[in-house]
C-alpha cells in the first residue's frame, strides 16, 4: 500500500511539472545559424520601432557570441530577442 501510494505521488508529481518544462524549453532558441535566420525574418516583420531595435540589438549580440563559439551566451541574447519578440 505505501509503496503504491509513493509511486502514485511521484507519478503526480512529475505529470504536473512535464508541461512546465516543455513550455519552458519550447521557447529556448538554439544558436544556430537556421535559428538565426528565422528569427532575424521575425525580427523584420514586428511593428513596434523601439521592440525591434532592442530584438535587433539581441541578435547582433548572439551573432558576436556565437562567432566566438560561446553558446551560453548566444542562447542567451537569442531568448533576450525572442521574449521580445513574444511581448514578454
Amino acid at each position: 500500500m505505501l509503496k503504491s501510494s509513493v509511486a502514485f505521488a511521484s507519478l503526480a508529481f512529475v505529470l504536473a511539472f512535464a508541461p512546465a518544462h516543455a513550455q519552458t524549453a519550447a521557447m529556448k532558441a538554439e544558436c544556430t545559424q537556421a535559428e538565426m535566420t528565422k528569427m532575424e525574418s521575425d525580427t523584420a516583420k514586428m511593428t513596434n520601432a523601439a521592440t525591434k531595435s532592442n530584438a535587433l540589438k539581441e541578435m547582433t549580440m548572439a551573432k558576436e557570441m556565437m562567432a566566438k563559439k560561446d553558446m551560453t551566451g548566444c542562447m542567451t541574447h537569442m531568448d533576450n530577442a525572442m521574449k521580445m519578440m513574444n511581448g514578454k
